[in-house]
C-alpha cells in the first residue's frame, strides 16, 4: 500500500497492517499552542478534558479518538505513480465549458486557487477532466472531494469511465478503498488522513452541509494540499465571493451544457396543516399530472420523519413510492431504483439536493417555507430538474403556506442566471 502523504493513527496502522512505520515522521496528536491544546489532525483548538486527566479532540473523533498521549504518523516518502492518466471520455465540451476548463488549467499551472461558479447541470465534472488528466500524466496526485456521500457515489462511476486505465481510490464513511492510485474520490472528512499529499484538490459542492459552517473540514483541505484547490458550486458563499477580489481565479458559467434555461420554480400557496399525514388535493393532482408526462417525481421534505410518512400516503394512492433520508441504510438502493424507473416518486430530505442527476424528473418541495430550506438549498433543489437535453423544461414547484425571503431570493436568482 502506497502511504505517501498519509497521516494515520496507531489503530489505523494496525488495521492496515503497515510494516514500514520507521519511514514515518511521528508527531504528537495534540500540542500546546499559546497555552491551549491544538489537534494536529484537524487543527481544532477545542480539545476537552477526560476524567483520567488526558485531553482529547471531539472535532475529529469520528475518525478515531486522539488524545495528548497519542501520536500521528506522517509518511512523506516519494509517491509511486499509478496509472497513465489517459482520458477515455469521448465527449466534447461546449465553447463555454472549454473556456471554463482552460481557465481552471491556467490557474492550476500558475499555482493559484480557482472557483468554478456554474449553474447546476452545466457540466462541471466534465470541465475537470482535461486538468485532472494532465496532472496525472505529470505523475501528480489529485483528490476530488465533497461533503456529501451521495455526490461521491455519483461521481465515482463517471470518473472510472473517463479514466478507465487509471486506478481510482474511493473512500467515504463505511467504505475504505485501499487501492493505490493518483486519483482519490472521497468525502472531505477523509482528507484528515492526509498531510501535504495532493497537487490539486477539487472540492465539489463546497457550500453544502456539513462543510458550510464547519471550519475543521476547510482545515482538512488546507492540510492535505501541496498545490492548488479548485472549488465547484452553483451558489458560492460570501467568503468565496470576497476571495475573487484577492486573486482567486474564476470560471463563470450560467448556462447548462444543452443551452436551455434553468427551470424557474412556481410558488404555490396552499394549506399544509395536515401534512405529512395527508397531502392537499392540489399537490396530489400535480404529482399525477407530471407522472402522466412520462416523468418521475422527486419530492423534498424538511424533516427526516416526513420522508416515510409522505411516501406511505402516496403508496396508499397507488403510486410506486419510497422515502429516503440520511438515516436510511438502503438509500443507495432506493436512489438506484428511482433512476431505473422502478419508482414513480422518491420522497427525500435535502441529502439529495446536490450531485444527483435523474433525467426527465419533476421536482416538488413540500413546506418550502421551512427554515431547513435556505435560498441556496432551494436553488440546488430546483437544479435537479431540466438536466437532460430532451427534457429541459421539467417542472419545479415550491408548495408553501407562506412566502419567505428564501423562496423569493431563490426564484429571483434563477431568473437572473437565465438572463446572463
Amino acid at each position: 500500500m502506497d502511504l505517501a502523504g498519509a497521516q494515520l493513527t496507531q489503530p489505523e496502522l494496525a488495521r492496515l497492517a503497515v510494516s514500514n512505520i520507521a519511514q514515518a515522521t511521528v508527531v504528537p496528536a495534540l500540542v500546546k499552542d499559546k497555552g491551549h491544546w491544538r489537534c494536529q489532525r484537524c487543527r481544532s483548538q477545542l480539545p476537552v478534558a477526560l476524567p483520567d486527566g488526558r485531553y482529547y479532540c471531539p472535532e475529529c473523533v469520528t475518525l478515531g479518538r486522539l488524545t495528548d498521549r497519542d501520536s500521528l504518523y506522517r509518511f512523506d516518502q516519494p509517491h509511486q505513480p499509478v496509472g497513465d492518466g489517459r482520458l477515455t471520455w469521448h465527449g466534447t465540451l461546449t465553447p463555454d465549458q472549454q473556456a471554463a476548463s482552460d481557465a481552471l488549467m491556467a490557474s492550476v499551472t500558475a499555482g493559484r486557487d480557482h472557483l468554478i461558479w456554474a449553474v447546476t447541470g452545466a457540466g462541471k465534472t466534465e470541465m475537470l477532466f482535461p486538468t485532472v488528466a494532465r496532472l496525472i500524466q505529470q505523475q501528480q496526485r489529485v483528490a476530488i472531494v465533497s461533503p456529501r456521500i451521495d455526490v461521491i457515489r455519483e461521481l465515482a462511476p463517471r470518473f472510472s469511465a473517463a479514466f478507465a486505465t487509471t486506478p481510482i481510490t474511493v473512500r467515504y464513511g463505511g467504505h475504505f478503498d485501499q487501492t493505490d492510485s493518483d486519483l482519490l474520490l472521497a468525502t472531505v472528512h477523509q482528507l484528515l488522513r492526509f498531510y501535504q499529499a495532493f497537487d490539486l484538490i477539487v472540492v465539489d459542492e463546497v457550500d453544502a452541509f456539513p462543510m458550510n459552517g464547519t471550519p475543521m473540514l476547510h482545515q482538512a483541505v488546507q492540510q492535505a494540499r501541496r498545490g492548488s484547490v479548485a472549488y465547484l458550486t452553483a451558489t458560492p458563499d460570501r467568503v468565496l465571493k470576497k476571495a475573487l477580489h484577492h486573486g482567486l481565479g474564476v470560471s463563470r458559467l450560467f448556462r447548462r451544457f444543452h443551452g436551455h434555461p434553468l427551470p424557474v420554480p412556481t410558488i404555490r400557496l396552499m394549506n399544509l396543516q395536515k401534512v405529512p399525514r395527508q397531502l392537499p388535493t392540489a399537490m396530489v393532482t400535480w404529482i399525477r399530472q407530471v407522472l402522466a408526462t412520462e416523468r418521475v417525481c422527486l419530492l423534498f421534505v424538511p424533516k427526516i420523519s416526513w420522508a416515510e410518512q409522505v411516501a406511505d400516503v402516496l403508496r396508499q394512492l397507488g403510486l410506486k413510492t419510497a422515502g429516503v433520508a440520511s438515516t436510511d441504510p438502503q438509500r443507495a438502493e432506493k436512489v438506484m431504483a428511482f433512476r431505473q424507473r422502478q419508482l414513480d416518486v422518491l420522497v427525500t430530505t435535502t441529502i439529495l439536493e446536490r450531485g444527483v442527476t435523474v433525467t426527465q424528473c419533476a421536482v416538488g418541495v413540500i413546506a418550502a417555507a421551512d427554515r431547513e430550506f435556505s435560498a441556496a438549498a432551494l436553488i440546488q433543489i430546483a437544479g435537479r430538474a431540466g438536466r437532460a437535453a430532451d427534457s429541459p423544461d421539467d417542472p419545479v414547484v415550491f408548495f408553501t403556506d407562506r412566502y419567505t425571503l428564501a423562496l423569493l431570493v431563490a426564484k429571483r436568482q434563477i431568473v437572473m442566471m437565465n438572463g446572463r
